[in-house]
């Protein structure tokens, strides 16, 4: 697989943490599946090439649209390539999509939905000119077009919300919920209703997903060779509670995803 990521424009930036590309160099004659992790970010996709399966249970999948929006990941999620991979990807900030849609982001969490289904005429014609284009380029000079468009009259990004994700991310998801709302001078269910339309996720659960990357990066980057240590370092009560958090998300345990290559999650999950 070749992988890329390109950075949004400073009018994007704000909202956008990057644009992706992932394209196999041949056709796999055996299909197996590749599990994505939580990262916190919601992704509009491309599929320029053969389509995905999502599995909804071990055994049963659909075939992904041909574009999509994903909503948030609260657990890990398994999909299949079907044949020769070719996928542009916007990944945004937590919080990035909801101020290019009038619709809670908590009606997506853990589903996805086409793009003609979400922008409707416009989500059809974005999708034709982003399948149609021959290069990335072309492909993110489209998408920024469409996107700085749809900023036009919406809702700017809550203040509330952007301080809340920023302080999360800055403490790698170690913080106090009825602090930050403190902070922000509104009610913790306040906050939290304005969250999950904005995020889609509680700011607990996304302070979860935090530390749960972090320690993503921690490993892969081998800043600390035991598990005991990573717990330590990224805030966990204990290593039981780093291990409970981990299952959760992966639906492995830690020395399982040490032993076994996950580079694909790793580039779908936005850790890379």
């Amino acid at each position: 697989m070749i992988y890329q990521q390109y950075l949004p424009s400073p009018a994007l930036a704000k909202y956008i943490r990057c644009y992706w590309s992932l394209e196999s160099t041949g056709v796999s004659t055996a299909a197996s599946k590749d599990r994505i992790f939580p990262d916190g970010c919601m992704e509009l996709v491309f599929h320029y090439g053969d389509l995905y399966k999502k599995y909804h249970t071990e055994d049963t999948a659909g075939v992904q649209p041909r574009s999509f929006i994903h909503g948030q990941l609260t657990s890990f999620m398994d999909i299949e390539a079907t044949g020769r991979t070719g996928i542009f990807s916007v990944r945004f900030h937590p919080g990035g999509l909801a101020p290019f849609t009038a619709f809670s982001l908590e009606e997506v969490t853990d589903i996805y939905t086409s793009v003609r289904n979400y922008w409707g005429a416009a989500g059809e014609i974005l999708e034709d000119n982003i399948l149609n284009a021959s290069t990335h380029n072309e492909r993110i000079a489209i998408l920024e077009t469409f996107l700085l468009k749809k900023l036009v009259g919406m809702p700017s990004y809550h203040p509330a919300i952007e301080y809340c994700v920023h302080h999360i991310a800055r403490h790698h998801g170690n913080v106090n919920i009825d602090q930050l709302a403190a902070t922000c001078n509104i009610g913790r269910r306040h906050l939290e209703r304005q969250f999950i339309a904005g995020v889609g996720l509680s700011p607990k659960l996304l302070a979860r997903i935090t530390r749960f990357q972090h320690v993503l990066h921690l490993i892969s980057t081998g800043t600390y060779r035991n598990l005991t240590g990573i717990a330590h370092e990224s805030g966990f009560y204990d290593q039981a509670h780093f291990i409970r958090d981990f299952r959760a998300f992966t639906g492995f345990n830690p020395r399982q995803y040490f032993s076994d290559n996950w580079q694909l999650a790793r580039y779908l999950s936005g850790e890379i």
